[in-house]
Order: C-alpha cells, then structure tokens, then sequence
C-alpha cells in the first residue's frame, strides 16, 4: 500500500489523529503506528515530532505534498500539517 491508501484506510476507520499539537499529545501518550508530516511544516515543529518519534521508536513518514493536499487526501476542507496513525 501507499501512503496515500494508508492515510485514507485510517481516515475511513476512524484510526488518526489529525494536527501538529494533538499529534505530539498523541505521541508523547500513546503508541502510535505511524507519524505523517507535510513536506511544508514549519522546521521547529518538524524537530519537535522527530524528536518524540525518535525517543518513542516510532516511524516518521514526509508526506511529499503540501499540507493543503494532505487534508484533501484526509478529506477536510483544512491543511493537516501532522497526523498520527492509530495502531
């Protein structure tokens, strides 16, 4: 699967958490599968999520369009500059 699918697949079962903040909530409290990051986040809160993710062990994916396009693939009508993908 792609990453696209994988994104889509999580959005229709109700498995991600959408947004930079609650991303590293979700992150520094749970156990996520996989991390998404627009290729235009801003570089600090790039850091911040690699950084918990690297503690964590857990994957980190660059979505390579904007976050504009990631909340289209999301199906929101609002740029997702981070998700988490539920296990």
């Amino acid at each position: 699967m792609t990453l696209v699918q994988d994104i889509q697949g999580a959005v229709k079962e109700g498995n991600v958490v959408l947004g930079y903040k609650k991303s590293l909530e979700y992150l520094k409290n749970g156990t996520p599968k996989t991390i998404v990051i627009a290729s235009n986040i801003q570089d600090d809160k790039r850091r911040d999520i690699e950084h918990d993710a690297k503690l964590s062990g857990i994957a980190v994916e660059i979505f390579e369009g904007s976050s504009t396009e990631l909340g289209v693939i999301c199906g929101k009508p609002f740029p997702v500059s981070a998700l988490v993908i539920k296990k």
